[in-house]
């Protein structure tokens, strides 16, 4: 059994994942070496040693970590990651070990290696760009006289240049619309006689009607939360699978392994091929409206439902959905013809207030709705119940993955739950992984924060002592050293908590 370093841990099933020339996935057998372990890129060897032994035991022995391990798993880093890439990388975090990491510093080293068709014209309207699992996203776009540099961005305040701007971004959205690229989202087609069982019995939830998507997730055999999938049924036994940037091999490697034996499903890696623009605010039907003749009403098309449209001569999906609260939709369309899409529906948004708008305002916008994220909120640290996702968990589905434990859990009572606060801070907001006080009791951990443009407050969410998140109770979280007055909040959005705006 090969040990590699002493870093982070991924379990290869029957050898690794095989690439392609261009390193892509393939999709079938995976020759290689069985029950084959690798450990690797931990920064410190001897001080973590014997967490790395400990981990890799339990990967070996149960198949499973105590711990959720992505911060060092091989599998976050994709085809982007070439020799160049290794090169440039290794040298800038090593040299920055001990330097302070601002949570809007956005590294320079390395970067463009996947970008959307459209950047050049997102940069002419300012965008600022950060790399996202190596895709080039715009983060916030400036305006003249705004401090770009990167010298700005060393700050834990909530004030650095970009505060402005993000909130009129969020603002735009609100009471307009607005027009973010999103490039990145991982995607894998799944076809076949069959698919339909099976996803059943790898997802806890219901799987959607054609025409429709659904958010669904995958959990572990001890039931914590794996990862968070969008489905879009295609037609009967064909589907899109949609989820993270980051997520791209770990999720492709979950759902590979878990294909019955000799089953004639087929899975193909789409994420190269598809770009996506997000169109939404109050104004987006009409904006739409303008550049296609699909049919945009409630009562063909609601909400969680998928179409597909015609916008400047190219084919798109349009998709209704939002991640950040607001009526709207996405809009799908190959990756070399994302330009026409945007030029369009950009030029048709300039009579209704359409505005860009970047990474950090969804970011605002998705913490305001409680939407969780990827590897922050989500992750095998908590389970489904802990996590508050129990109206995505279907028990009288005969069997998933995932289930016994989820049952037993919710028999024997939750430790701990899912909850939104508040907090009372006039110029920081709660980093990932913040301590949640309860007077002198460590009651539990914050898993996102930032500040709400819409509703005005900073904003945490928490995993805390299940026996605290009744709404109004008063704890405390600790940002940077010093100890915010936080109130728990009743568990729904703190937004627009009746839904009314994303399905008007």
């Amino acid at each position: 059994m090969p040990i590699l370093g002493t870093a982070g841990i991924t379990r290869v099933i029957n050898g690794p994942i095989p690439y392609t020339p261009d390193g892509n996935p393939l999709i079938g057998p995976m020759p290689g070496v069985p029950n084959a372990f690798e450990a690797c890129v931990f920064t410190f060897g001897i001080v973590q040693g014997g967490g790395a032994g400990k981990t890799l035991a339990e990967w070996v022995v149960e198949g499973e970590t105590e711990w959720d391990m992505w911060g060092v798993d091989p599998r976050r880093f994709t085809s982007f990651a070439d020799q160049d890439y290794a090169n440039k990388k290794g040298i800038e975090i090593y040299s920055h070990e001990y330097a302070m990491h601002f949570p809007h510093y956005e590294w320079p080293e390395a970067r463009n290696k996947r970008v959307s068709k459209i950047q050049d014209r997102l940069a002419g309207l300012g965008a600022q760009f950060g790399a996202r699992a190596g895709w080039e996203r715009a983060t916030w776009y400036a305006r003249p006289g705004d401090d770009t540099s990167l010298e700005a961005s060393e700050t834990f305040a909530r004030a650095g240049p970009w505060h402005d701007t993000v909130r009129e971004e969020c603002l735009a959205v609100q009471n307009a619309a607005g027009l973010c690229s999103l490039p990145g989202f991982s995607r894998y087609e799944v076809s076949g006689e069959g698919c339909v069982a099976w996803l059943r019995t790898i997802v806890t939830g219901v799987i959607p009607r054609v025409g429709r998507i659904g958010l669904v997730y995958f959990a572990d055999t001890k039931g914590r939360i794996l990862t968070e999938m969008s489905i879009m049924r295609l037609e009967d036994d064909r589907f899109m699978l949609i989820t993270a940037a980051g997520a791209e091999w770990h999720d492709l490697e979950w759902i590979t392994k878990n294909l019955p034996e000799g089953s004639d499903i087929q899975i193909v890696n789409r994420t190269d091929e598809i770009d996506c623009l997000v169109l939404t605010g109050p104004n987006s039907r009409s904006i739409l409206s303008a550049v296609t003749d699909a049919d945009l009403s409630n009562d063909v098309n609601p909400w969680l439902t998928h179409q597909m449209a015609e916008i400047a001569g190219k084919t798109v999906r349009l998709v209704r959905v939002s991640y950040v609260g607001e009526l709207g939709w996405e809009l799908h369309t190959a990756a070399d013809e994302i330009d026409a899409v945007f030029d369009a529906v950009w030029a048709a948004g300039q009579d209704h207030g359409l505005k860009p708008f970047g990474m950090y305002a969804m970011e605002s916008m998705r913490l305001e709705k409680c939407y969780r994220s990827w590897k922050q909120d989500l992750s095998t640290d908590y389970t489904m119940l802990a996590g508050g996702l129990e109206r995505f968990v279907k028990l009288d589905k005969p069997d998933f993955i995932g289930r016994d434990a989820i049952l037993s859990e919710k028999q024997n009572g939750v430790k701990e739950r899912f909850a939104p606060l508040i907090v009372d801070s006039a110029d920081l907001d709660a980093p990932y992984l913040a301590t949640v006080w309860h007077g002198d009791e460590k009651v539990g951990l914050v898993t996102s924060g930032g500040y709400g443009h819409r509703i005005g407050k900073s904003i945490a969410l928490a995993t805390i002592r299940a026996d605290l998140v009744a709404p109004g109770t008063e704890l405390e979280i600790e940002i940077y050293g010093e100890r915010r007055p936080a109130k728990v909040q009743a568990d729904e959005p703190l937004y627009d908590a009746a839904n009314e705006r994303l399905r008007a």
